[in-house]
């Protein structure tokens, strides 16, 4: 490395982030504009995941979504699928498996998910830096504009960007809103007046100017500052998983090429250009070794690999590779914690397909009328009030009834008497439990009462009935 040799201590660019200075000021990135293959295939590959993203809230199965994530209402579409706050544990099944494939894939491919799929990256990359690019230039334009006076060259194209970034983050915030809420709300809020739905338009808003926000300002601190996956890198990776990495051995000791100059000492094939870094989105050193900071954007590995070409030198110089692999050791994907974090995702998935064929495609809760106990009737009978909530998880309309399996209790319903849940839709009923005095023989009662869906019987809900002894 370029500190061998020297009293600095290697290890000393782990002390501080790329993107703050020394006296604690933010130190603005400009990454170089970057082509090559993989550049190439990352666009391609942006063009499919931000298609599906935008067209996502369009597709419908039989009038409802595809995907939706109504936090508002604790209720979920996920491919298809519904789900309430009383699948709750299914949905927690999901998220974990979620969690242990990244971790999974991080521990073999180390931090690719981020580089390729994330939000932030595809946006900011590939979106909001394009467009900065074309506006504003390359890298060296771009410090030069900022540092100029305010003109109106400079008005012109801030204004531009700004205006241009404003549009992308109001689209933005629609598609976040249509995951959330729908997309026939969204079109309802924007298309009747802010007074007409006040919540939805701030909502809009805040989404935009948060957008916004973390493109045109907080960039790559989202990722360095924000994000807790680089920072879970040191205990997801290994000497085996495969980064972006800088083959030390093939490029120690780097050093400039010169012309007509014998050297006394022979170098590596690192020149030292540094193109490695003025291209980085987040500020590193990639010849450093792995970083929390590197988002495997594999910008360095196409400057290189253009580089190593003007030199004649072998392509690879930055890949991807293990720290086994650069070193010539064996490499080895299937380590112990692949198999330990394989067979968890395994039962995680069986567990999740289990309980999601077993669940219940309608739920019901009873619970005693809060502050109320029984009431003695003129008839003689003892009446206890209840409440219930009913879940149609299915997308059809369904006939609930509710029936006391023991005789001797009757129900009495408050209100509409014809219980008819619409499709994926909750319903809240109140209701009196009777019993004739005479019939009475403990002022505790345990009772079953009958959840009969269509006429026909799926459950059994379990409730206490009080009443006064005789």
């Amino acid at each position: 490395m370029s500190n061998k040799g020297s009293n600095i201590n290697p290890e000393s660019f782990r002390d501080s982030l790329g993107t703050v200075l020394e006296d604690g000021k933010r130190n603005w990135i400009y990454p170089k504009k970057v082509s090559g293959k993989f550049y190439r295939w990352r666009s391609y590959l942006s063009w499919v995941l931000l298609a599906i993203l935008f067209i996502g809230p369009f597709i419908k199965i039989d009038g409802r979504p595809y995907m939706l994530f109504n936090i508002f209402e604790r209720k979920f579409i996920i491919f298809g699928a519904a789900f309430w706050p009383q699948d709750t544990h299914i949905l927690i099944f999901l998220l974990l498996i979620f969690f242990i494939f990244i971790i999974l894939f991080t521990a073999v491919f180390g931090r690719v998910f981020c580089g390729w799929a994330c939000p932030q990256t595809l946006f900011m990359e590939m979106v909001f830096r394009k467009i900065e690019y074309l506006i504003e230039g390359d890298a060296s334009q771009q410090r030069k504009l900022n540092a100029m006076p305010w003109n109106s060259e400079k008005l012109w194209k801030k204004g531009l960007k700004m205006s241009v970034f404003l549009l992308i983050s109001l689209l933005i915030s629609h598609t976040v809103m249509a995951y959330l809420i729908g997309i026939d709300q969204v079109v309802e809020i924007v298309s009747q007046p802010p007074s007409a739905h006040i919540s939805g338009f701030i909502g809009l808003m805040a989404f935009t100017g948060i957008f916004l926000f973390v493109f045109s300002w907080f960039r790559e601190q989202a990722c360095i500052v924000v994000c807790p996956y680089g920072r879970l890198q040191g205990v997801l990776l290994d000497a085996n998983s495969i980064n972006v990495t800088y083959d030390h051995v093939r490029g120690e000791p780097r050093g400039m090429i010169r012309k007509n100059k014998v050297e006394e000492l022979p170098k590596g094939d690192c020149i030292d250009c540094t193109l490695c870094v003025q291209v980085c989105p987040t500020g590193i050193d990639i010849r450093n070794g792995v970083q929390m900071e590197c988002v495997n954007c594999t910008a360095c590995i196409d400057v290189c690999d253009e580089v190593m070409e003007k030199v004649d030198r072998p392509k690879g110089l930055i890949r991807y590779a293990s720290d086994n692999s650069v070193l010539k050791q064996t490499q080895k994907l299937v380590t112990s914690r692949v198999k330990v974090y394989t067979l968890l995702l395994v039962i995680l998935t069986g567990a999740f397909i289990t309980l999601l064929a077993t669940r219940d495609d309608l739920s019901a809760t009873v619970t005693k009328f809060r502050g109320m106990t029984y009431q003695e009737r003129d008839t003689g009978e003892i009446s206890n009030f209840y409440e219930v909530s009913f879940i149609n998880k299915t997308f059809k309309d369904q006939l609930i009834e509710l029936r006391p399996e023991d005789p001797t209790y009757k129900i009495e319903v408050v209100g509409d008497q014809n219980w008819t849940l619409e499709s994926q839709s909750k319903f809240d009923g109140r209701f009196f439990l009777v019993k004739e005095q005479e019939d009475v023989k403990t002022n505790q009662d345990k009772v079953v009462l009958l959840l009969l869906q269509n006429g026909e019987i799926i459950d059994k809900i379990k409730t206490n009935f009080i009443a006064p002894i005789r």
